[in-house]
Parts: C-alpha cells; sequence; structure tokens
C-alpha cells in the first residue's frame, strides 16, 4: 500500500501542477520579484543538480555557464537589438558550447581535482567578463537590458491589463516549465539511468563498456545548456547583466539550494531554491545581520534533513504510513 502510494505520487505530472498554480500570479497581484527570482533559481538548481545529484560530479563552477548564458543574451538584446525569441536560444548553445570545452579538461579528471578545475575555469570566465570592457563593459556590465517585446500577448483576452514585468513573469514560467519538463525527461530516460549508474559505481559502469567520460561530458553540456537559459532570464529580469553574476559565490548559493532540498528527489532543488530565496528575503528585512542569521538557519535545516527538505518530508510520510499500516494490523 505505501509503495503503491509513492508510486501515484510520483506518476503525478508535478511539473504542470506547480506551472498551473503559479501562473495566475499576476492577476492575484502578489509580489512578482519573489516568484520570478524563485522560478529562475529553481532552473539554475535543476540544472546543477542533473550533474551533483543524478550524475554525481561536484561542480563549483557551475555560475560559469549562467553568466554566460546571461551576457550572450544581453549583449544580442541591447547592443544588437536581436528579439527574445532569438537570444535566449542563443544564451543556452552559447553555455553549452562552453560547457562542452570545459567539460573536455574537466571529466579527465575526478572528485576533489574535477571540482576545482571547474572553479578554474568558472574564474577565468569572471576575469574576461570583468576586464573586456568593450564587448561585457566590464566592471560596469550592461546596464538596461530590455525587456523583450511581448506586445503581442496583449492582444489575447484577459492579459491586455498586464504590465510588462507580469507579462514577462508568464513567458519566464513557461521557458522554465518546458525546461524542467525536458530535464526530467532526460533524467528518466535510459541515458539518465546510464548517468545514474555513473554515479553509484563508474568502475562497474567502465567495466562493462560504458564509455563513461563521453557520458559525463554529455551530461555536462546539458546542465551547462540549462543554466545558460537561467542566466538570461536572469539577466533581463535584473535589467541588467554584471560580473557579479559570474563570481564563484554564486556556485556555492546553487549549491546550497540543491543540498537544502534534496539532490537525490528531482522536487529537492527547486524546495530548496523556494526556500533560500524566501529566506533571503525576509531575514534581509528583519536585521542587518541577515547573513549570520541565515548561515545558523540553514545550518541548523541540513543537520535536521540531513537527505534534505524533500528527503524529510518523505521519511516523515513513510514513518506515517508504516505507523498507521501497524495500528490497524
Amino acid at each position: 500500500m505505501i509503495a503503491r502510494s509513492e508510486a501515484l505520487l510520483q506518476r503525478l505530472p508535478w511539473t504542470l501542477i506547480v506551472f498551473l498554480v503559479s501562473a495566475p500570479i499576476p492577476w492575484l497581484g502578489s509580489r512578482y520579484d519573489t516568484f520570478l527570482g524563485t522560478l529562475i533559481a529553481t532552473l539554475f538548481a535543476v540544472s546543477l543538480n542533473l550533474l551533483l545529484g543524478t550524475t554525481g560530479l561536484v561542480s563549483f563552477g557551475h555560475v560559469a555557464y549562467f553568466g554566460i548564458g546571461a551576457y550572450v543574451c544581453g549583449i544580442l538584446m541591447k547592443t544588437y537589438g536581436v528579439a527574445f525569441s532569438l537570444a535566449l536560444p542563443a544564451a543556452a548553445l552559447g553555455a553549452a558550447l562552453f560547457a562542452l570545452v570545459a567539460g573536455f579538461f574537466c571529466v579527465r579528471l575526478i572528485r576533489i581535482y574535477f571540482a576545482m578545475l571547474t572553479l578554474a575555469f568558472s574564474q577565468i570566465v569572471w576575469a574576461i567578463c570583468f576586464t573586456w570592457n568593450d564587448v561585457t563593459g566590464g566592471d560596469q556590465g550592461l546596464p538596461e537590458v530590455p525587456y523583450p517585446d511581448l506586445e503581442w500577448m496583449s492582444a489575447i483576452p484577459g492579459f491586455d491589463g498586464l504590465r510588462s514585468t507580469d507579462q514577462f513573469y508568464l513567458v519566464t514560467l513557461v521557458v522554465v516549465a518546458a525546461s524542467l519538463a525536458a530535464i526530467r525527461r532526460i533524467s528518466l530516460s535510459p541515458f539518465g539511468r546510464m548517468l545514474t549508474t555513473i554515479r553509484e559505481n563508474p568502475e562497474r559502469a567502465a567495466f562493462i563498456g560504458v564509455n563513461v567520460r563521453a557520458y559525463e561530458l554529455a551530461a555536462f553540456v546539458f546542465a551547462g545548456a540549462f543554466a545558460g537559459i537561467a542566466g538570461a532570464l536572469f539577466g533581463i529580469s535584473s535589467r541588467g547583466v554584471f560580473a557579479d553574476f559570474v563570481y564563484w559565490p554564486k556556485s556555492a548559493e546553487v549549491m546550497i539550494m540543491t543540498i537544502l532540498g534534496g539532490m537525490e528527489y528531482f522536487w529537492g532543488p527547486p524546495l530548496g531554491a523556494a526556500t533560500l530565496v524566501i529566506l533571503n528575503q525576509q531575514i534581509t528585512s528583519w536585521t542587518e545581520y541577515w547573513s549570520l542569521a541565515l548561515g545558523f538557519i540553514l545550518l541548523v535545516l541540513l543537520f535536521s534533513f540531513p537527505g534534505g527538505i524533500v528527503g524529510g518530508i518523505v521519511a516523515g510520510y513513510r514513518y506515517a504510513r508504516h505507523r498507521l499500516a501497524a495500528r490497524r494490523a
């Protein structure tokens, strides 16, 4: 009975459910920036979990692909006037190409050496973005990145009264939902199951003839592409792209999101991202020592839920079901 209930929960179309719940927010007058930041952080965290949770690769430089996506989209839209419909795929492609180059070298190493090399590539990207004034704007960045032209949305009944920020929120929601569905599909495909096999025992996978390095490189490219999409959306929502987007602490931030939510579960990183975004905003408004308070709260959460928040919820659900079954028996 317990296994049947868990199987039913896993079969539910959670991506569609979250999409339907989040879609009415512009009409409800809710805080636009909070939900938009949560959506983008969710995609960023899930893209990292394709490496961390699914493949077992610890990347300290995942922010590089996030930043590359932001810069590619921002430069194309602001400097060259390229439409958002073209700039967004270009951002994903640019991030994927750099992930291909960086991953070619990184997957040749293991464990801590792999992690440190990803951090080194991230620092290279940050240095280029910080100093290449003619293209990236250097330390001044690229301010005033325009919103995409969404006038066509006003012709749809019920959408004509929405502000440009609300329209962009809906576009972001669609992009994030489609990306999450694609990542979910990748994780459940034979390719994704092979990545899980490599995570559990790479030596055994290589022994049975699996090209471990090729699979890890492919996962690296997919994760980089989706991180680039998240970065492009974040650059537009922030109305500018700056070198801070590529600085290494953001890699630590997205890793905290992933571990906090539960990297063994697909919906762990989204819940971790939402928790961190909300905690950050609330604590900042309460005290000037927000970083100390946030660190203390995160320590408590991580020690209370070793398997992440979703892991704790699943463990509590199983315990309650076992107790109920034992009482009935």
